[in-house]
C-alpha cells in the first residue's frame, strides 16, 4: 500500500459491486465529477449481471476508473469487505473513500467531507446518505427504523471523542489512509457483516476521530429495488443494529406495537361497553392520530418529512415483523445477502 507525497489530499473512491448493473453508473458518474477523487476503483464481485460491461464502458470514458475483479471468497471474510480490501490494496490516495454501488454523490461530497476533516482533525467521515423512497412499504419502514437508529446512535455521542460511541454508514465512509492502515483496515474486521461500525469502532478505539452526521444534500441512496431485496437486507442487520439481544429485542417490540395494540384494545372496549361503533372509531382515530404526532417528531429529528409519519401504522408492523425474522435468522446461525451465506459468528451486520 505504497504512497507518494504527490498524492496528498487526494482521494482514492473505492466501490464495491456485486450485480449493481442498475445503480453502478449513476454512481461513477457522480464520483468522476469530482476534481478531489483521483481514482475509482470499482470491485466486480462475481457479478451475474452486466454490472463488468457497463464499467468497462464507464472506464472508456473516464480515465480514472479501474475495473477489478474479486478472487473466490476466503474463509471467514464477508463479501464486501473482501472486495474493499482488494481496492484498499490497489488505491493511491492519501485518502479512502469507500461508497456503495447505489449511492449518487453530489459534485462536491468528497470536498465537503474533506473539510469537515480538516475542521475536526478527524481521520473518519461518515454521511448517513439521504434516503430515496418511492414505494408505500419503503417509506413506512425505512423511517421508522432510521429513526430507531437516531436514538442508538446520536451523531453527539459518536463525534464526542470523550464517549465512546462509535457508528459509521458503510454507503460514506472516507477514512485517511494512515488510519486505516493503522488499524489493519477490513482485514482486522473480516468476518464482520456489519463492517460500517466495527471500522468506527475500531478507529475510533485506536485514539482516532471519527465524524458521522447527516448526508442530505450530500449523498443520497435508494437502498432497495423491491420488497423482497429489502425485507432480505433487514432481515439480515435489523436484530444487530437494534441491539442483538433479547432485551433489546423485547423493547424494540414493545416500543413498536404496544402503542396500536393499546389503540385497538380501547376502542373495542369503549365500542363492546357503550354498544356505539361511532365511539369505537372515534377513539381509534384519537388513539391513532396521537401515534402519528409522536412519529411525526421523531421523524424532523432525523430528517425526514413530517408527512412520512402518514405512513407510522404499517411502518411499526413492518418493523417488528422483519425484527422477528432477522432474531430468528440470527438464533439459526445464519444470515443470508446476495446469495451469499454467513454464519452468525459476530453480532452484527450490515448492508451490503
Amino acid at each position: 500500500m505504497s504512497r507518494s507525497s504527490s498524492n496528498l489530499e487526494t482521494v482514492s473512491a473505492i466501490v464495491p459491486a456485486r450485480n449493481e448493473e442498475a445503480v453502478i453508473a449513476a454512481c461513477v458518474e457522480s464520483l468522476a465529477q469530482q476534481r478531489e477523487i483521483a481514482e475509482i476503483l470499482v470491485i466486480d464481485d462475481h457479478s451475474s449481471d452486466r454490472t463488468a460491461e457497463i464499467v468497462h464502458a464507464l472506464a472508456a470514458e473516464y480515465t480514472q476508473v479501474k475495473l477489478l475483479q474479486a478472487a473466490e471468497l476466503p474463509a471467514g471474510w464477508v463479501g464486501k469487505n473482501n472486495a474493499v480490501w482488494l481496492g484498499a490494496k490497489e488505491a493511491h490516495g492519501e485518502w479512502l473513500l469507500f461508497t456503495d454501488a447505489d449511492a449518487v454523490h453530489e459534485s462536491d461530497s468528497a470536498a465537503k467531507a474533506l473539510s469537515i476533516a480538516g475542521q475536526y482533525g478527524a481521520a473518519l467521515v461518515s454521511f448517513s446518505p439521504e434516503q430515496v423512497m418511492q414505494t408505500w412499504y419503503e417509506k413506512a419502514t425505512i423511517p421508522y427504523v432510521y429513526a430507531r437508529l437516531n436514538g442508538l446512535f446520536r451523531f453527539a455521542d459518536v463525534n464526542d471523542p470523550k464517549s465512546a460511541a462509535a457508528a459509521a454508514n458503510g454507503q460514506f465512509i472516507l477514512i485517511r489512509r494512515d488510519a486505516y492502515d493503522a488499524i489493519g483496515g477490513h482485514a482486522s474486521i473480516a468476518g464482520d457483516v456489519l463492517e460500517d461500525v466495527a471500522l468506527a469502532a475500531r478507529v475510533k478505539a485506536a485514539g482516532y476521530r471519527i465524524w458521522f452526521g447527516s448526508g442530505k444534500g450530500i449523498v443520497r441512496v435508494r437502498m432497495y429495488q423491491s420488497f423482497a431485496a429489502m425485507w432480505e437486507g433487514w432481515k439480515k442487520n435489523l436484530y444487530s443494529l437494534m441491539g442483538g439481544n433479547l432485551d433489546a429485542l423485547g423493547a424494540e417490540l414493545t416500543g413498536a406495537l404496544l402503542p396500536v395494540l393499546l389503540v385497538l384494545l380501547a376502542a373495542a372496549g369503549v365500542g363492546w361497553k357503550l354498544r356505539s361503533l361511532a365511539f369505537a372509531v372515534g377513539v381509534l382515530a384519537s388513539g391513532f392520530l396521537a401515534i402519528l404526532t409522536s412519529s411525526a417528531v421523531a421523524l424532523k429529528q432525523c430528517g425526514f418529512p413530517a408527512r412520512l409519519a402518514a405512513y407510522g401504522i404499517p411502518g411499526r408492523i413492518l418493523f417488528a415483523a422483519v425484527l422477528l425474522a432477522s432474531y430468528r435468522s440470527h438464533r439459526n446461525g445464519r444470515l443470508e445477502w446476495k446469495g451469499r451465506a454467513y454464519p452468525v459468528d459476530t453480532p452484527r451486520a450490515s448492508k451490503s
